[in-house]
């Protein structure tokens, strides 16, 4: 009866889809539009616009209908399109639109080394606000502004970047009010991803890690924004956060170079780049072709960003923008690499607060595989590589961090919440009933643990723990007493975290290649090939994965498929047979401060 219900669905959606089918065309049509290269705007000398407003994810998505949910801009492509920019002859300079309040710090470190780069090919850069707002880390927003040539603020706003503020709201009080039994434990007293259901408060340790990589964030922009705009470090911070300047008070006080609007800053841009400049918008560049010469060694680029999952993806809904790290399809990009003979070293790019145990072990076999293949690969961190994000990188050749990238958190939590008697206090009662070992009902949210529940919870709590520290000592040569003194759950800095030894070396993708090169014994002056580890999905293979693991529904898109004649059909079936459930269990995840 369960496979006769299965074939009716499948048939059924099917159907839809076939009824469907002009518009599913249209809209592969228009997505590939949108996504693929194209040649667009002005053919002569161009200033490129980069509008920082609209956000910035740390890769770009590998769905192609993120077009309609997300900016689609990310700190890679920001890092690769400007690269390619410095040496072409057509690009003149290029026009930044600053956010108005704060971005990630990390990204700011990433896309500041662009524009200082940018510059160094001779090419003039201007920036322009229309104010900034004392929310996140507005001072990253500003260092990237004092990277430019020259700094322009709208006369009658307002900047206001005197310092960092996060806040976390903790529920233990209302927990306890309304019945809710948080039942959890961490290791070690850092690990605070969640404390917000445990305290009604900062412990002590959690206020100290928060205060320790906020202030490490905050003192390395205005450190980076005074060397950018030749201003003491010191007269440039008491500027700052003497509070809100408006136009003339904040030009007064040198934090920028003058005062205008948008269209007279862009104006200003065009004169600097010469007779006959046109302004062409970054989406617009970055999909003309790719002039230079594609040849040499090849260097693998594997990108990571998001949680950290197990299966392969196929779950997650295709119009979504949100980035999720699934293992088996970033540890088969890596044993696709190890296997082609062209690969010389992979870079690594990841970006990831943490997510399961078991997931992030099997991409680091993967990338012990790789080492041990004789293949380097060197980590190119982003805005976050705590916990599970450290440990799949923690084995990795050479690991390269920014500044502010937020790494470490090596430690573990897991648990339960107790609902028996919230939901009791509306009527719901919740009765259960179990088979075969003293535990099976250990994650019941009926009952709190009993004494071999916590005994046994806690014993494998301890395992991943010790595992996680194990792999750290091996992979980062450091004495297994002294990786357990500096982790026990605290985040660091890319900062602290070279001091301590956790990472190798600061800086961003550019640095990684870089050290790829390097460590694969290719020469300084020789040209490489990046190629990435997967090619980015297809149309219709967003489609198949859409629709869930069944082999009904499978059938149903190979019918479509030979209908439209479009082999990316069948790798959507391979993908939706191999697709399977995420697991659940403990976590090695970070909290994730704004």
């Amino acid at each position: 009866m369960k496979q006769f219900f299965t074939t009716m669905a499948a048939v059924f959606v099917a159907l839809l889809l076939f009824a469907g089918l002009p518009f599913l065309f249209f809209t592969g049509w228009l997505v590939s539009s949108i996504t693929s290269p194209r040649a667009t705007g002005p053919s002569g000398p161009v200033v490129i616009e980069l509008d920082l407003r609209q956000g910035l994810t740390d890769q770009a998505p590998q769905n192609p209908f993120a077009v309609f949910s997300s900016s689609g801009l990310s700190v890679m492509s920001v890092v690769e399109v400007l690269d390619r920019a410095q040496d072409d002859d057509d690009v003149r300079g290029l026009f930044i639109r600053l956010p108005e309040t704060g971005m990630s710090p990390a990204a700011a470190d990433e896309v500041r080394q662009a524009i200082s780069r940018f510059r160094r090919a001779g090419k003039p850069v201007i920036a322009h606000s229309q104010g900034m707002m004392q929310l996140g880390a507005v001072s990253s927003s500003y260092m990237v502004g004092a990277a430019a040539d020259e700094f322009w603020l709208q006369a009658n706003a307002a900047l206001q970047a005197s310092g960092l503020q996060t806040e976390e709201i903790f529920f233990a009080r209302a927990f306890e009010r309304y019945g809710i039994d948080a039942q959890y434990e961490q290791r070690y007293e850092y690990k605070n991803a969640v404390n917000p259901y445990l305290q009604s408060d900062f412990t002590a340790a959690h206020r100290e890690a928060t205060l320790g990589w906020m202030n490490s964030v905050y003192l390395s922009a205005v450190a980076n924004a005074a060397r950018d705009r030749d201003l003491d470090r010191t007269v440039l911070q008491a500027a700052l956060e003497a509070g809100p300047a408006m136009g003339e008070a904040a030009r007064e006080r040198g934090l920028v170079d003058r005062l205008g609007q948008v269209e007279e800053a862009e104006q200003r841009a065009l004169t600097r780049a010469g007779e006959n400049a046109e302004t062409v918008s970054f989406a617009d560049y970055a999909a003309r072709p790719d002039r230079r010469r594609h040849s040499g060694p090849v260097i693998a680029v594997i990108e990571a960003e998001g949680p950290i999952v197990t299966g392969a993806g196929g779950s997650a809904s295709p119009f979504g923008s949100a980035s999720t790290i699934y293992s088996d399809r970033t540890a088969e990009a890596i044993y696709d690499a190890i296997e082609d003979e062209d690969v010389r070293a992979i870079v690594f790019r990841v970006s990831s607060p943490g997510g399961s145990d078991v997931a992030s072990e099997q991409i680091l076999a993967a990338v012990r595989a790789a080492v041990a293949a004789g293949k380097p690969v060197v980590v190119s961190m982003g805005a976050y590589a705590a916990s599970g994000g450290y440990w799949i990188s923690s084995e990795a050749s050479h690991i390269v961090a920014q500044p502010s990238t937020l790494t470490g958190s090596i430690g573990v939590f897991g648990g339960k919440f107790v609902l028996r008697e919230a939901l009791a206090r509306f009527g719901v009662d919740i009765r259960t009933l179990s088979v075969g070992g003293e535990t099976a009902d250990m994650f019941s949210p009926a009952e709190e643990f009993s004494a071999a529940d916590r005994a046994a919870f806690s014993g494998w709590m301890d395992q991943i723990y010790e595992g996680f520290i194990q792999r750290v000592s091996r992979g980062r040569n450091i004495p297994i007493d002294r990786v357990r003194e500096i982790a026990r759950g605290r985040v660091w800095t890319g900062t602290d975290a070279l001091r301590l030894g956790l990472v190798d070396e600061l800086g961003g993708f550019h640095e990684a290649v870089r050290r790829a090169q390097i460590l694969a014994e290719i020469g300084e002056d020789e040209e490489v090939q990046l190629r990435r580890f997967p090619a980015q999905q297809g149309f219709w293979e967003q489609l198949g994965l859409a629709f869930g693991g069944g082999a009904e529904a499978a059938r149903a898109l190979i019918s479509l498929g030979a209908i439209a004649n479009d082999p990316d059909v069948q790798a959507a079936v391979r993908d939706i047979q191999r697709a399977r459930a995420q697991s659940e269990g403990a976590h090695v995840l970070a909290d994730e401060p704004v």
